[in-house]
């Protein structure tokens, strides 16, 4: 699984019009799931975001997870993450799962952040989504669960 987060002070996704998910302060989460990827994949990236020190303390230190802070988190499933654009210039998506486990993992992963007592809001699997947020910091990492 690969995650892209980033720290935010408000977030939403809209799909056809209607909001489907909003937050303020916290964590903007797209969600990419390849083959091979289990639970242990989902539970390892919810352990590892809820934990992630990237808020800052009154020092100015990234000292604060958005646990920490009381944050929320917006997260939207995104395949083209693993879209390989080495060869041509049309991105090929064959690294992506197909979208029924796709979708499986990624409502898992979401279950695994509530479940650690974070408010989740999510977009709507496999439609076509308008997100928008403002990135604090910036902040952007990217976190794989295989290395």
């Amino acid at each position: 699984m690969r995650v892209v987060v980033q720290r935010c002070k408000e977030a939403k996704v809209t799909v056809g019009g209607a909001i489907t998910g909003e937050i303020e302060e916290g964590l903007m989460l797209l969600v990419g799931v390849t083959h091979g990827d289990t639970e242990k994949d989902a539970k390892y990236l919810a352990d590892k975001i809820a934990g992630l020190r990237i808020f800052e303390d009154d020092a100015g230190k990234m000292n604060f997870s958005v646990t920490d802070t009381g944050g929320a988190i917006l997260s939207v499933s995104q395949f083209t993450l693993y879209g390989d654009c080495r060869k041509g210039r049309r991105p090929n998506f064959m690294a992506a799962a197909a979208p029924a486990e796709a979708e499986r993992l990624y409502d898992y992963l979401n279950q695994e952040l509530r479940a650690g007592g974070l408010q989740v809001e999510t977009g709507v699997f496999g439609a076509m989504m308008d997100v928008s947020f403002t990135n604090w910091g910036p902040v952007t990492l990217i976190l794989d669960s295989q290395t």
